[in-house]
């Protein structure tokens, strides 16, 4: 269920809390009220890096009731589609830049019942999408280069975030966007007024180290709150 600040979604990167008290966190952050976890699953291949792994999955799985949503930074998205889908999530972006049978792995996603979607780097054009697009569930928007936290924001993606919307409303398909990278309090109200319906925060919001965890996400939907004024003022 999305967050009641007009259906924009709060996803909390797992990556980014504290992983030797994650299940203390993991409640605070339910508390606070969140929509989804955000999982990003990297193999140092794809991505130079590899902060949370298959175990980790598992064991959390039964701690907690919020759905997993799993962002595959990975060169081999087929064993972990399957490996993931074992585990129980509810949905999994393949970056279309590894994917070498995305409409496939696609299918592959939506035969286990799980909601598919394709991630994009900044410099991806949407036109990838273009023989997908009635395949996905969602569309996960990369506005920082993927495999690590604290980055800043690829300026153009801020467009890509509007673009993305007008491409997906030109074909018919009503289906949420998913940003990801520098999700700031300061970045918020942009990227919802340019179309963002689930919002994946890291160390710029909800695990900023000026607040709590619910000071931050009270914070964050403050800024959903003046993005979605902008939205409503542009007409998008």
């Amino acid at each position: 269920m999305l967050s009641v600040v007009e259906n924009i979604g709060i996803a909390p990167s797992v990556m980014c809390a504290d992983l030797c008290n994650l299940e203390t966190d993991i409640r605070r952050l339910e508390t606070a009220g969140i929509d989804l976890l955000h999982f990003d699953l990297m193999d140092a291949h794809f991505v130079p890096n590899m902060p949370i792994g298959l175990a980790l999955l598992a064991q959390l799985r039964p701690k907690t009731a919020c759905a997993f949503d799993i962002h595959l930074m990975v060169e081999d998205n087929d064993f972990f589609v399957a490996a993931v889908a074992d585990i129980g999530v509810q949905q999994i972006a393949v970056h279309v830049e590894s994917a070498r049978h995305l409409d496939r792995t696609l299918s592959l996603i939506q035969a286990r019942g799980v909601k598919a979607g394709a991630a994009l780097n900044p410099a991806t054009p949407l036109s990838a999408l273009d023989y997908v697009v009635d395949r996905l569930d969602f569309v996960l928007v990369m506005t920082v280069n993927p495999g690590f936290a604290g980055q800043t924001l690829v300026p153009a993606t801020l467009k890509k975030i509007a673009d993305c919307r007008a491409f997906l409303a030109k074909r018919g398909r009503d289906i949420p966007i998913e940003v990801d990278g520098n999700v700031s309090f300061e970045n918020i109200p942009k990227m919802v007024a340019a179309g963002a319906d689930i919002l994946v925060g890291g160390t710029s919001s909800v695990f900023h180290t000026d607040g709590t965890r619910a000071e931050n996400i009270r914070r964050l939907r403050d800024a959903v709150g003046d993005g979605l004024a902008q939205r409503k003022h542009l007409g998008t």
